[in-house]
């Protein structure tokens, strides 16, 4: 065998390798797609999420509430920074993966992207919700106000606005397929707010500080105060995990109600259910 042959071999090896490798990464892609599968699957994953929220959020609250110094300019106050920063980093990422639904709803048709969508939603609504909340709280002691028109403050409330959009738009159509390209379609257009609410503090005068905490950048806080911040900020990503996943849960077993693997999963669930009683 020549050079040439053995040349054309190893180019066919490895075009018939990668052309492989994304089959498998286009297969377990169609796989979400799979009301079944990703059943199975999200139940094997809540527990250790949920174990990992309860963890992560409880050191990091611990840690930063009662043994994190006291900030040298705003005191004991910015200790509520353990709650507010994951809560807003959280709502803007959440609707972020809204805005990936939407396109992955519309391009594919995929209708567990719908699914995660319509359930997604209430709990980044909560979450900005708590933001702005403890926000308040937060700027009373610093401002001297509990609320100011700034920038930061009103793109946040529009993310909120935006949140109730989608819900009442998912609630307000009765078709289904109709409602969840409507709901696509407004979470692609308002994911524009969310590099607003990010740049800002840098693209007006505002009271808002800057950024927090940031992947990219080293800390200005010392460890012992932006270690606990981590925890609580991975906790709360965790807890999102986990309602979510109840969340799509509950809703395909509703939207498959009529398919015979839901009601097998609901027999055996009611099986160990009786199980457990009559051991007891």
């Amino acid at each position: 065998m020549n050079r040439d042959e053995q040349h054309d071999e190893k180019g066919s090896a490895m075009n018939t390798s990668a052309k492989t490798k994304t089959g498998i990464s286009w297969a377990w892609f169609h796989k979400l797609g799979s009301p079944k599968w990703f059943y199975g699957i999200s139940g094997r994953l809540l527990p250790w999420l949920s174990i990992a929220a309860e963890l992560l959020i409880g050191v990091g609250v611990v840690w930063g509430l009662a043994f994190a110094p006291p900030d040298y300019q705003q005191g004991n106050s910015f200790r509520i920074i353990y709650i507010h920063v994951p809560s807003a980093m959280l709502a803007q990422s959440c609707y972020v993966m809204l805005a990936v639904c939407g396109v992955v709803g519309l391009v594919w048709k995929m209708k567990m992207a719908d699914v995660a969508l319509q359930c997604a939603a209430p709990i980044g609504a909560w979450m900005t919700a708590v933001a702005l909340v403890t926000g308040a709280i937060w700027g009373k002691p610093t401002w001297g106000s509990w609320w100011v028109w700034d920038a930061r403050l009103t793109s946040m409330l529009i993310l909120l606005f935006l949140y109730f959009g989608l819900i009442a738009l998912g609630n307000a159509i009765s078709n289904r397929d109709s409602a969840a390209k409507a709901c696509a379609v407004l979470a692609i257009v308002g994911v524009i707010n969310i590099p607003i609410i990010k740049y800002s503090v840098q693209w007006w005068n505002t009271l808002h500080q800057g950024a927090t905490f940031s992947l990219t950048e080293k800390p200005a806080m010392p460890a012992e105060m932006w270690l606990p911040l981590l925890f609580t900020a991975l906790g709360f990503y965790c807890f999102f995990g986990a309602v979510l996943l109840l969340r799509m849960r509950l809703e395909v077993l509703k939207r498959e109600s009529r398919a015979s693997w839901v009601k097998d999963e609901v027999l055996k669930s009611l099986g160990q259910r009786s199980g457990k009683g009559g051991a007891q």
